[in-house]
């Protein structure tokens, strides 16, 4: 039969035979969701097996000009100390009016980066575009100086 009476008026619910899926939706969803979120920090770091370059290295300058910005705002070229107006014409004769040469900027930690950018604008509009800043290099697990 279907359905029926009970005979002993017992208030027992039936017993189901049939799987609840809510709990087990519930997690898929939370697997879903770690997945998610997990999925794009695992491709950070893919294995490249990358072509070796048959172009020549390029020759590093015998005398490098160095130009340092000091924490004062001096600037000097190499161990002379010259005004941000004389700046132009003490790197061309530096480096005998060569303005492909490469400059070598230094400048102290101390240097509001305002006052960097208007040296870098100082040497681009004399001329000079190839720059390279200067810095110390740093040792992974060492401790930073006092």
């Amino acid at each position: 039969m279907a359905g029926g009476i009970r005979e002993g008026g017992e208030n027992d619910l039936d017993e189901q035979h049939e799987i609840n899926v809510t709990p087990f939706i519930d997690v898929m969803l939370v697997l879903l969701i770690i997945f998610m979120v997990a999925a794009p920090l695992a491709t950070v770091d893919v294995n490249v097996d990358l072509p070796g370059s048959t172009a020549v290295a390029q020759p590093r300058p015998d005398e490098p000009i160095y130009v340092t910005l000091r924490a004062d705002l001096r600037i000097d070229i190499g161990n002379d100390a010259v005004s941000a107006e004389a700046l132009a014409a003490a790197l061309d004769q530096a480096t005998e009016g060569d303005k492909e040469q490469r400059i070598f900027l230094r400048a102290d930690q101390a240097v509001a980066y305002g006052d960097l950018m208007d040296l870098l604008n100082t040497l681009r509009a004399a001329g000079y575009l190839k720059i390279a800043l200067v810095g110390l290099e740093q040792l992974t697990g060492a401790a930073a100086p006092p």
